[in-house]
């Protein structure tokens, strides 16, 4: 995929960009729907398929690009929250016609926020998600070199809400990516380099408007943390979710996307009054 264009049906596609690494780097793409851009950004063990059920709801009203970097794959410099950063951004430059609204789960989230901060003029609004930036309780602690696929599907358990969210195939997949060599690795370097991030005031730069979506039973992003974001973002409303834990786009995702609809709504109203 070397271009994306507006369409109702997704499209799919490989598209390579370069990392600060110099390395080349195949994210994979999936675009939908017309208008002005939405952006939607995973977190460490996320793919685009966890958003689609959301993100197709709004394609009548918005150009839907759901972006998945091969997170896990990362090296050297790309394998960070910088790295990570700039590659987004770099994408954005290429892909998006103007500012964005950036989506993002948990280290989605938190590339979204980086964004936001370093990248204003690529970046409309955000909607976050239990993200990370403020307060985290990391995936990784007690990590193995190759991880078990017991250890791991106690720590998918922990996104959600209702352990039987837990898919089958992304347990598999989870499994699979983290058995390869360095993809171990590359999940404690990822985290570790998001948690020395930490935002802390920065959070108070960040200028555009932002919906927070959090489930109250998110224990790895837990609500104390999204009430400090509310509390230190200039322009910020808050949406809670009842039994909803980290990753409420997979355990509810029409509310997720009538929250969405309504910010979009909203900002639309304000623009054209």
């Amino acid at each position: 995929m070397t271009t994306i264009t507006d369409s109702t049906a997704p499209a799919e596609g490989i598209l390579e960009m370069t990392g600060l690494s110099g390395r080349p780097i195949q994210a994979k793409v999936k675009a939908f729907g017309s208008g002005k851009t939405m952006c939607f950004l995973h977190g460490l063990v996320g793919l685009n398929d966890h958003w689609e059920d959301s993100a197709m709801q709004l394609s009548d009203r918005r150009r839907c690009i759901l972006l998945e970097v091969p997170l896990l794959s990362l090296r050297g410099e790309d394998c960070s929250i910088t790295g990570v950063t700039e590659l987004t951004a770099t994408f954005l430059r290429g892909h998006a016609d103007g500012p964005v609204t950036l989506v993002g789960n948990s280290f989605g989230g938190h590339v979204a926020l980086r964004l936001a901060l370093d990248y204003p003029d690529l970046v409309d609004s955000l909607i976050l998600a239990g993200s990370s930036g403020l307060i985290e309780k990391t995936m990784v602690k007690g990590a193995q070199i190759r991880p078990s696929r017991a250890w791991l599907g106690e720590k998918l358990e922990e996104l959600f809400y209702d352990k039987a969210n837990v898919r089958e195939e992304d347990l598999d997949r989870a499994h699979a990516e983290l058995s390869v060599r360095g993809g171990a690795r590359a999940m404690i370097r990822l985290s570790r380099s998001a948690r020395r991030d930490h935002l802390g005031e920065r959070i108070s730069g960040v200028a555009c408007p932002v919906l927070l979506v959090w489930g109250k039973q998110d224990v790895v992003t837990p609500p104390e943390a999204a009430q400090q974001f509310a509390s230190n973002l200039p322009d910020s409303r808050m949406v809670w979710f009842d039994e909803c834990g980290h990753v409420p786009m997979i355990e509810q995702p029409d509310k997720f996307a009538q929250a969405m609809a309504q910010f979009v709504d909203e900002r639309d109203a304000a623009a054209s009054g």
